[in-house]
């Protein structure tokens, strides 16, 4: 019965949204990379970099969050740009070069969060700006709706918005169409006179921007400052969110959330009294991950074989 009482009360439904926003962000920068043939698996670096990067920018630009924001996305696009230039040019590893980018981010914003602010964990003492929450005109006033649904910040709202824009730019543009056919049929796309180097360029840019965009709202807007390490495994989280959606937008969507209901009662206040030890439960997104995932290799595995019979 308390977990009935936990998971349909309002500010439970509340915090799933707010809980599966950064997941979605990350999962959609995967999705982008993955399609166009480079596996990012240094999405959780990034997200902690420009986590800091928007909060260290923010403070130097007098505390105003939309410069912070913008100074992270920026850093996004150039991670972005030097992981495909390392991967593709330097021809090294996509995995090799994911786990450096998330080794050097773990140890590197500690140091350079120590040279901006003199401190290890946390960057409380910078006055840097959150960007803002947004109440829905008319559906605020509507009980238990209006406060599920209005007074998120607004990068949740963006995130919504960005499913509908990627599935438009996906599978009705030119572009959408020749980053997936970098993945697919990368000879196909040059014979017609593509230039496969310049739209992955473009993919990976748009795949760090994304991921600087879940960073930059970790540390803007679920918070207010920048702690060591607060992604927490989130990037890794989104990768399974969009292997399990198929890379395609609207599928993923539907995985993130099932990975915020997870981590929204990981942090419910009442999960945390029921007498289990906190360790153990700070643990449930984890697990709720891998048991997804053994349950979808089990069914790939069996669709393989019920092909190879028929």
């Amino acid at each position: 019965m308390k977990i009935l009482e936990i998971v349909t009360s309002v500010s439970f439904l509340f915090s799933i949204i707010r809980m599966t926003t950064p997941i979605l962000y990350a999962s959609m920068s995967y999705l982008v990379a993955d399609l166009a043939g480079v596996t990012n698996i240094g999405i959780e670096g990034m997200m902690l970099t420009c986590a800091l990067i928007g909060v260290v920018a923010s403070a130097a630009f007098g505390g105003n969050a939309f410069l912070g924001f913008t100074a992270a996305v920026v850093v996004g696009a150039l991670l972005g740009i030097l992981m495909c230039f390392i991967v593709t040019k330097l021809k090294t590893d996509p995995t090799i070069t994911g786990i450096a980018y998330n080794l050097t981010a773990a140890g590197g914003t500690v140091f350079l969060l120590y040279l901006a602010v003199g401190e290890k964990g946390i960057s409380s003492s910078l006055k840097s700006g959150v960007l803002p929450q947004v109440n829905i005109p008319v559906i605020k006033d509507i009980p238990v709706l209006g406060t599920v649904v209005s007074g998120h910040n607004v990068l949740t709202y963006v995130a919504v918005l960005l499913i509908i824009v990627l599935s438009i730019f996906l599978y009705k543009t030119s572009l959408g169409l020749h980053i997936r056919s970098c993945g697919e049929n990368p000879e196909a796309l040059e014979s017609v006179g593509v230039h496969v180097l310049q739209v992955k360029y473009i993919a990976l840019a748009i795949s760090g921007m994304l991921a600087a965009m879940g960073g930059a709202y970790m540390s803007m807007g679920y918070v207010s400052y920048f702690v060591k390490d607060m992604t927490a495994g989130r990037g890794f989280i989104a990768i399974a969110a969009a292997s399990l959606g198929g890379n395609k937008p609207v599928p993923t969507l539907l995985v993130c959330l099932l990975f915020g209901v997870a981590d929204a009662f990981a942090v419910n206040p009442g999960t945390q009294n029921m007498g289990i030890p906190t360790e153990l439960v700070s643990t449930i997104p984890y697990i709720v991950t891998v048991i997804v995932l053994v349950i979808y290799s089990y069914k790939k595995m069996n669709d393989k074989r019920r092909a190879a019979v028929a």
